[in-house]
């Protein structure tokens, strides 16, 4: 049975969500499901505006039907050709054979890539600026390559004042009834993964981004309507501030993230003294993960909100602990930058994990490396308390608070 939400007069939310899935993309943890948006508009011409994961396209082709209810689909409009928005496109194609595509150059030659159907006969090419007419609306096709395929646009519709954003402005997480972010308490259920869904899906093309967020910035924008997670029709500006904030890698939080690899627990125990000593100088909101146990998304995401970044490492086969290795590397694919950085490391005979860290971290770009290792022998002794304050009283002069 069909499950449909009305976002705007003739505007309907075809989409679903998947509470089944444990990895998006097969590599990031969705502990709360994933949401597939697809609109659909009943104008003088019926358009749809994207399709969604083939892991709910019975639900979205039920969708459908009964918002068309007996009319044929005149358009789908392809912002986004990633599978989880375009798996279902060929059978779309099949079921709605007079459908028209309209998309961008290039986008034809990736649905040549995916599918055998003739896309040459049915493509309305749009390039930037320009417009069409399903009746009453009028939209507005602005480019936004690498957001975050190379591929990928937004439409505006001039007529109701909506941005259909693609994969900007999404979110991990299924929807659950409530379509609207106004509905949800969107900064404690959604916020933490909206930013990890940014930073590790969208957050290495942050020049990208701003350039897409000039261009929106010359539109007045009534309502947002992203391809994953709510609908925004209130307090947009907070949000875009967020996306401003993440696009520029200018850290939410003037805070403190502790990140360590330990084997035997020795590395643990000089990562949790100094949370303590940074606590006892007025720090507050201290977050820690163990590496080998939360997530390189969860940790990325968190580097993106916090000023500050401690890594404490054992030594592992003369370098790095491998996990903190695999999180550093990663990190820097994800391009992120302008942080301020401590360094941790153990090693019972050759400790080297701190100087093989901080060689990693001088390729990423404007990262303040703090002068002085701190290195331990196997276990922390009593008389590397001191060194160990004297690194928390360096963090705590390097913050703004």
């Amino acid at each position: 049975m069909y499950c449909i939400k009305n976002i705007k007069d003739d505007l309907f939310w075809v989409g679903g969500s998947d509470r089944r899935l444990n990895l998006f993309e097969n590599a990031y943890p969705v502990p709360n499901g994933m949401s597939y948006n697809s609109y659909l508009l009943l104008d003088d011409k019926t358009v749809l505006f994207d399709t969604v994961d083939r892991a709910i396209a019975a639900q979205f082709f039920e969708n459908i039907e009964a918002v068309l209810s007996g009319r044929p689909l005149d358009y789908v409009i392809i912002n986004h050709m990633e599978p989880d928005h375009c798996a279902t496109l060929g059978e779309l194609v099949l079921r709605y054979p007079d459908v028209k595509v309209i998309c961008n150059a290039k986008t034809i030659p990736i649905i040549k890539q995916f599918y055998e159907f003739d896309i040459d006969s049915r493509a309305m090419i749009m390039k930037e600026g320009d417009t069409f007419c399903s009746g009453k609306h009028n939209f507005k096709f602005l480019m936004a390559p690498m957001v975050h395929w190379p591929e990928v646009m937004v439409t505006y519709d001039m007529t109701d004042k909506i941005l259909f954003s693609a994969d900007a402005f999404g979110t991990f997480g299924a929807m659950n009834g409530n379509i609207f972010a106004d509905e949800l308490n969107f900064e404690r259920d959604y916020l933490d993964e909206a930013r990890r869904y940014y930073s590790n899906i969208v957050g290495k093309f942050g020049p990208s981004v701003q350039t897409l967020l000039k261009k929106a910035a010359q539109l007045d924008i009534e309502m947002l309507c992203p391809l994953h997670g709510p609908v925004w029709r209130s307090d947009i500006p907070w949000y875009v501030d967020k996306y401003m904030k993440w696009g520029t890698y200018e850290p939410e939080e003037q805070a403190v993230m502790i990140v360590y690899g330990s084997i035997y627990g020795h590395t643990e125990n000089a990562a949790n003294i100094l949370a303590c000593r940074l606590a006892d100088r007025g720090v507050r909101n201290i977050v820690m993960h163990d590496v080998s146990v939360t997530h390189h998304s969860t940790i990325i995401s968190e580097a993106f909100r916090c000023s500050h970044l401690v890594f404490a490492s054992a030594t592992y086969n003369a370098g790095i602990f491998s996990s903190m290795e695999h999180l550093l590397t990663d990190m820097k694919s994800h391009n992120l930058q302008n942080r301020t950085v401590a360094l941790i490391e153990n090693g019972s005979w050759g400790p080297l994990a701190g100087k093989k860290m901080a060689e990693i971290i001088a390729g990423m770009k404007n990262m303040n490396l703090l002068e002085g290792t701190l290195t331990v022998k196997s276990s922390v002794k009593e008389d590397q308390l001191a060194e160990i304050g004297a690194l928390a009283n360096k963090i705590v002069e390097s913050m703004n608070f």
